[in-house]
């Protein structure tokens, strides 16, 4: 049980998550961060990870002890400032997976067969004057991840019956079954698809650079499902206008929800906007384990899904 009055929902969530988080507890709603937050005792924050939680609302309510974020990545908190402090934090892990991976997939298909691009053609008329250009075949290609964590590592098994050779790279290697390489460079160099699968970290901060980009070579494509944060988006830009990789498919980017507009006028770039867990029952379960860490706060119990700061 939440106390009535105990959380501070700081920023809007979609309606349909509003619903699950009315139908379990009433929050205090604080949905303007340009001016102060109610006056209250509250002992909780919740948020959807695409809010930034500044660290200066935090500093105005010094009873709070606990932020709940709902979402996988928490690098929109001020973690320095909550660990000084003792507050608590948990995400939303697992419960994404699928629906992540579902669109990492899509996505993956849709650049390398053209697909969008050959919808378009059809309904421009273009067919009835010319044949579609050749696509690229998935089987028999490297594919290579970038986070081997639970979304890398499911990806990965989606990725099996596909027929590929699929390696990865990260801080440590796995127990999995795939090839390890500790360098992002190297694990570039031998992947004609290379997926961007990590959490947002000042250690990935633009972890692909124009480098990584050059290693990857002409042929090889990028997807990146993780963060905008990961990649120098003006090194992808100039790599995609002059050819130096294949294309690229990016559901997420550096300023969202306005990207830059230099992706838009590319022929080699398929583009979403941040949808990865954009499913109802994907964002159904990511609210109730949200609900579910508050609730267990309140209880003084272990949290289901506590962030390590």
């Amino acid at each position: 049980m939440i106390p009535v009055n105990s959380v501070l929902q700081v920023g809007h969530f979609p309606e349909l998550m509003q619903a699950e988080i009315d139908r379990r507890f009433t929050p205090t709603l604080h949905l303007d961060l340009q001016v102060p937050p109610p006056g209250g005792q509250f002992e909780a924050i919740l948020l959807r990870s695409n809010t930034k939680l500044p660290e200066a609302l935090i500093k105005q309510i010094p009873s709070i002890r606990m932020v709940a974020t709902c979402g996988v990545g928490y690098d929109n908190l001020p973690l320095t400032y909550l660990k000084e402090h003792g507050i608590k934090a948990s995400n939303t892990p697992g419960v994404l997976n699928d629906a992540v991976c579902e669109l990492a997939i899509g996505m993956m298909l849709g650049l390398l067969r053209r697909i969008p691009e050959s919808e378009a053609f059809i309904k421009s008329g273009g067919w009835s004057k010319a044949p579609f250009k050749l696509a690229t075949t998935l089987a028999g290609k490297k594919v290579g991840i970038v986070g081997m964590g639970r979304i890398g590592q499911d990806l990965a098994k989606r990725l099996e019956p596909f027929k590929v050779e699929i390696a990865y790279s990260g801080p440590s290697p796995k127990q999995v079954a795939y090839t390890y390489y500790p360098n992002i460079l190297d694990l570039a160099q031998n992947s004609d698809v290379l997926f961007l699968a990590c959490p947002a970290t000042p250690d990935t901060y633009k972890i692909v650079n124009a480098q990584v980009l050059e290693a990857m070579g002409p042929t090889a494509f990028l997807i990146n499902i993780a963060r905008g944060s990961v990649v120098d988006e003006e090194a992808l830009l100039y790599a995609l206008q002059h050819k130096k990789i294949a294309g690229a498919a990016l559901d997420v980017f550096e300023n969202e929800p306005n990207p830059n507009k230099g992706f838009l006028s590319l022929d080699n770039v398929l583009l979403t906007p941040h949808i990865g867990s954009a499913t109802t029952e994907t964002r159904i379960a990511m609210t109730n384990l949200a609900v579910d860490n508050l609730e267990a706060f309140f209880a003084k119990q272990p949290l289901p899904s506590e962030v390590s700061i």
